[in-house]
């Protein structure tokens, strides 16, 4: 029997007991007492040890489940901790991307208008020895005219003694 039983069972006892005339007591059978006393004690520690058992399990099962509890929130912060660094990371390499390709534009201007630039140069010394080149070839096509005229008069001037001597040797 369990105590709850055993105290039902007193208070049946009380409440069935009989009265003392004049009074509000009543008369108790004194060995009926002392034997549901004696189940009670035997019964108590028994009682005692479940509820003592069942307090333990259940404080086992509450730091279980903080144990538990404590694991899932720090695998929760530990998985944010890589979110936040692996999106830290992401940033980095976007800023780093960014600022290689801002890089690669600049230096990409800057090469573009230095080979404008040395192309404008090559293109004036061109210009200035193709100049000097044109200036070469007229005088040598100068030259050339200068030496066919002389040598065409020459030529005429042979050809008209030529003539000359032929036609005055047939008037006299």
């Amino acid at each position: 029997m369990d105590v709850l039983e055993l105290i039902d069972k007193l208070d049946d006892l009380i409440h069935n007991a009989r009265a003392v005339p004049l009074t509000d007591q009543v008369r108790i059978d004194r060995e009926a007492i002392y034997e549901l006393l004696d189940e009670m004690r035997s019964t108590i520690p028994e009682e005692v040890k479940q509820a003592r058992w069942i307090v333990k399990e259940r404080q086992e099962m509450l730091a279980e489940a903080k144990r538990e509890a404590d694991r899932i929130v720090s695998e929760a912060r530990e998985h944010a901790a890589r979110e936040v660094s692996q999106q830290e990371i992401v940033r980095q390499a976007e800023r780093e991307a960014e600022r290689v390709e801002e890089e690669a534009r600049l230096r990409e201007r800057e090469v573009r208008l230095g080979a404008e630039d040395y192309a404008d140069e090559v293109l004036g010394t061109l210009e200035v020895n193709l100049g000097k080149f044109l200036e070469a070839v007229r005088r040598g096509r100068d030259r050339l005219q200068g030496k066919a005229q002389l040598e065409e008069e020459r030529h005429l001037q042979l050809h008209d003694e030529e003539q000359v001597a032929m036609d005055g040797g047939h008037d006299e």
